[in-house]
């Protein structure tokens, strides 16, 4: 048997604020799951995200804790271009989003820019500079 990756899974302390977060960002996530201690959504590819309540995760690990100091996670979203990077962050930070490194050409060739989640996690925003 081989193993194949499947789904990432982060631990949320709110899940309806995490869920709003991620459908600013284009991802369909049932009005539903906002009330759920489990939620899904199907990415490109087949790949899951999944959200689980704390309470969720300590009902198979009474041990677990949030991590401290900096993100232990980042995610990255393409967007259609350098400006809807720009578009993109100025939209999650006037909604209240926490950014953390405003857009700026990277030197590896794309417009970059980093908000945080609502639990912390780094959410990279990214698209190709032109040629």
């Amino acid at each position: 048997m081989t193993a194949r990756f499947n789904a990432i899974g982060l631990v949320v302390a709110d899940m309806a604020a995490s869920l709003a977060f991620y459908r600013r960002l284009g991802l369909d996530i049932p009005a539903d799951s906002d009330t759920q201690p489990h939620a899904e959504a199907a990415l490109p590819g087949g790949v899951r995200l999944m959200w689980d309540t704390v309470e969720t995760a300590r009902s198979f690990d009474p041990e677990w804790t949030p991590p401290s100091g900096s993100h232990q996670v980042s995610l990255a979203f393409a967007c259609d271009g350098p400006a809807d990077v720009d578009k993109t962050y100025q939209d999650l930070v006037a909604a209240g989003v926490r950014g953390t490194m405003e857009p700026w050409d990277a030197p590896w060739g794309q417009r970059y820019a980093v908000v945080l989640d609502p639990d912390g996690n780094g959410i990279d925003l990214f698209a190709p500079l032109p040629s």
